[in-house]
């Protein structure tokens, strides 16, 4: 199967994705460090949901006969404050959705159905994902920073979750 447009956005779907698994992963080091490790447990969580997809983008490339390779689209940068870390990865998820949307349009018009499905299916994990953003930053503003740090550290009588 020759699909260069398709190989070509999965190429860089899979970068995007290798660059979000990373930057989720030094986002839980930082709450660690910031004492706020129930926090770094969802974002863990949401560093191997990137694994998984760049697994996906990875398949379908080489099911294409393609040759993925394992590349960061952008270096991770460390956050200094939850709100820039909140809001950094919400640009990063609105940026994949559009991208994902239009690599989907572009598989469909080449007649490429299952890469069409696939970027379908990951966009709506990444809806999720910026859902989950936008309603942190919301209670960030609401409750105030020193109320939500506390609602995402562990009681003293909790084992601290790594």
């Amino acid at each position: 199967m020759n699909q260069p447009r398709s190989l070509k956005n999965l190429q860089q779907a899979l970068s995007m994705e290798l660059t979000a698994m990373h930057q989720y992963q030094l986002h839980a080091g930082v709450l660690d460090d910031w004492g706020m490790t129930l926090l770094s447990s969802q974002m863990r969580e949401e560093m191997q949901e990137e694994l998984g997809h760049s697994e996906q983008y990875m398949e379908r490339m080489l099911f294409l006969k393609g040759q993925p390779e394992l590349s960061f689209a952008k270096t991770p940068v460390r956050a200094t404050t939850l709100a820039e870390m909140f809001k950094s990865d919400l640009a990063d998820e609105q940026e994949a959705i559009e991208f994902y949307t239009k690599a989907s349009m572009q598989a469909y018009e080449d007649g490429d159905i299952g890469s069409r499905a696939l970027f379908e299916r990951i966009a709506m994990d990444e809806e999720h994902h910026m859902s989950w953003l936008e309603l942190q930053l919301d209670l960030l503003e609401r409750m105030g920073e020193p109320a939500y740090i506390s609602k995402h550290m562990p009681a003293p009588n909790q084992q601290p979750q790594a």
